[in-house]
């Protein structure tokens, strides 16, 4: 395993590219943080939200200046070993963070209809609400390229919506709060690489309802999604890439809803 300085290394060296550059494109491109800001990084403990407070915690040295930095680890009801390895991997890579704890899991798991969507939204309105608290204006997520194709492929699938992720997200619930999503030009195989290089651990999925949905109801749904994109992907390699074009080049006019507004 690589130290700290090590991982910083790989990701301004062999990585810089792949990692490092389109961290920074993300955060110009959609204009994700500006002078004055106080950011919160959400660390859920998987390898998406470590490389993000890693990536932030490199950017605030290099080019941050005006901008505050707080890290934020929510533990939602994780068991003993899942927090124990998100503990020691934040201080491995010399994050330092602060914890808070809620029953999130445990709320959720008790509900028999779409647990895992009611679990989001709690997780994300009480990540809002403790930054909000500590003086932040901005919260980011983990969120990447792959997670925002899977996520628009599976609202046309499965739910009946054209629908994205978001680089940036005015709350409407918290005022004058904002989600922001860095890695949103980032590839989760650069992601893979990156900690496989580093020969890092990180935590899955932490709820043990969705373990236990696993194996009753076999593949989840974005599960069926990563594995559809991935034979088109082998298939017309750049179909990803393509997808995500298509999300900066929606032409409204054509579509039905706007139909009673069209003129030839």
């Amino acid at each position: 395993m690589l130290d700290c300085e090590q991982v910083e290394a790989a990701i301004t060296g062999p990585f810089r590219g792949t990692l490092w550059e389109p961290f920074c494109e993300a955060i110009r491109r959609y204009g994700l943080i500006a002078p004055g800001d106080r950011v919160a990084v959400c660390i859920s403990g998987g390898k998406d939200s470590m490389l993000l407070a890693k990536l932030m915690q490199l950017w605030q040295r290099e080019a941050g200046h005006g901008v505050q930095v707080r890290y934020l680890v929510m533990d939602p009801g994780y068991n003993e070993r899942n927090r124990r390895q998100v503990e020691l991997n934040a201080r491995h890579l010399g994050i330092p963070f602060e914890l808070f704890e809620s029953s999130i899991f445990e709320v959720s798991a008790a509900q028999e209809k779409n647990p895992c969507y009611l679990c989001a939204k709690m997780r994300r309105g009480t990540l809002y609400r403790h930054a909000q608290d500590m003086g932040c204006n901005k919260i980011a997520l983990g969120h990447h390229f792959n997670d925002v194709i899977e996520t628009t492929v599976m609202a046309m699938l499965y739910g009946g919506q054209l629908q994205a992720m978001a680089p940036k997200l005015q709350s409407k619930n918290f005022e004058g709060m904002a989600l922001i999503r860095p890695l949103y030009l980032t590839h989760e195989e650069d992601i893979i690489s990156w900690r496989d290089f580093c020969g890092l651990t990180f935590i899955q999925c932490a709820c043990r309802l969705t373990e236990r949905a696993a194996s009753e109801r076999g593949v989840s749904k974005r599960a069926e999604v990563k594995e559809l994109l991935a034979r088109l992907e082998a298939a017309r390699p750049g179909t990803r890439q393509t997808v995500f074009e298509a999300l900066h080049h929606l032409e409204t006019e054509t579509l039905p809803v706007a139909a009673s507004f069209a003129q030839e």
